[in-house]
């Protein structure tokens, strides 16, 4: 099967009450479990590379390595720029293969948001892209994207009905308390699901997107702090919280945080319990595996996404 873009996955996940996973890549083995847990749970996937990772891996080794996943899976993959950051990214990633992009304007105005997002939608749309926008900003740190408690605000709910009409954007991702990294909250996590139900009734059966949607495994920060990491506070957000969003109008939730924090641990305990290991072959592939472990979970428990591949 080739790369699809998202636009009749979100309508089926939308119709179903689930959502489809939004995996971050950065290497061969992420990419790799990621396709391992999806493949196993027959899941639909959308493997979701960020303007960091782009720099870090480079952007044709990523898209050799998720050719690779295509032919070997037979799965419907979504390959997606995460918080493209101007114009010019969104049209690198769109001439270079990507089937998706976000368009990240929520540090703007809303006039300069609208403007931005709608020219991204109009050169995306004429290759049969699709785009995904913002209203809101979420509080946390994601590569280079550092926003403050204190700058972050909720989505508006009234905001998006004239937005989605004036950029055409095919998925809105909103601000409803979720955070990007892992130390996510001070008290009881809260996600605001009225602000939820009150954008799926002004646009009904319009996909939206949850960034920083990590939950922040207690098991594999334990993991780190035991071999040497200093971890203690991190807090996601619950994932019967998350289950109760992709059953509503939520079609894609982004998860990168618990990737790496199980990818981490494992190697970590790799090198306490194997000090005399130098081979990448050894710690890399137990690191896959777990991902891929992390992955079947999240798809069951979390998205709901299993057995709906078409």
């Amino acid at each position: 099967m080739p790369l699809v873009n998202s636009r009749d996955m979100f309508k089926r996940a939308y119709e179903g009450g689930y959502a489809i996973g939004a995996f971050n890549v950065n290497n061969m083995e992420i990419i790799q479990g990621i396709m391992e847990g999806a493949t196993a749970e027959n899941a639909p996937v959308i493997l979701q590379v960020s303007a960091g990772a782009r720099k870090y891996a480079n952007h044709t080794y990523l898209m050799k390595l998720i050719e690779a996943a295509v032919e070997t899976s037979g799965l419907p993959i979504v390959v997606h720029l995460d918080h493209g950051p101007d114009f010019e990214t969104c049209k690198n990633c769109i001439d270079g293969g990507f089937t998706s992009v976000m368009i990240d304007g929520s540090h703007l105005s809303f006039e300069e948001n609208i403007a931005l997002t709608r020219r991204v939608v109009e050169y995306a749309h004429d290759r049969n892209i699709t785009v995904e926008a913002e209203l809101g900003r979420l509080a946390g740190v994601e590569d280079d994207i550092k926003v403050s408690a204190e700058d972050s605000s909720y989505t508006r709910p009234e905001d998006v009905e004239e937005f989605v009409t004036r950029t055409g954007c095919d998925s809105l991702a909103i601000a409803i308390g979720t955070s990007h990294g892992a130390f996510k909250f001070k008290g009881t996590p809260k996600l605001r699901f009225d602000i939820l139900e009150d954008v799926s009734r002004r646009l009904p059966g319009f996909p939206i997107v949850l960034h920083g949607a990590s939950s922040v495994i207690p098991e594999y920060v334990e993991m780190i702090n035991t071999y040497g990491g200093k971890m203690d506070g991190a807090q996601g957000v619950p994932e019967e919280m998350l289950r109760k969003a992709a059953s509503m109008a939520v079609c894609k939730i982004n998860i990168d945080s618990d990737l790496r924090l199980a990818f981490t641990g494992v190697i970590r305990k790799h090198f306490a319990e194997h000090p005399d290991h130098f081979d990448p072959r050894q710690y890399l592939s137990e690191a896959r595996s777990a991902l891929a472990g992390m992955v079947r979970h999240k798809i069951v428990n979390v998205l709901g996404c299993n057995g709906k591949a078409e």
